[in-house]
């Protein structure tokens, strides 16, 4: 099932970026609704996010940890 928020939602996110970012640089931006984990472009505030529930994006970072996406570096 497709997650989206509501423009309330979408309007009240509080973004978080790492500290590795550059200022002029784009950075994968996130931020959390009640139930939902959101990720967007630092670049582009206002363009498509992508939501995920807690359970998928501690998935992710479960596996980002142990080093299962290390590969894609190397592209």
């Amino acid at each position: 099932m497709k997650m989206v928020l509501t423009e309330e939602e979408r309007l009240s996110l509080s973004w978080r970026k790492s500290a590795m970012s550059t200022n002029n640089g784009s950075c994968v931006q996130i931020a959390s609704v009640p139930g939902r984990v959101v990720l967007g472009d630092s670049k582009d505030p206002l363009g498509p996010v992508l939501v995920y529930t807690p359970t998928e994006f501690h998935a992710f970072l479960d596996g980002a940890r142990k080093g299962e996406f290390d590969d894609f570096l190397d592209r």
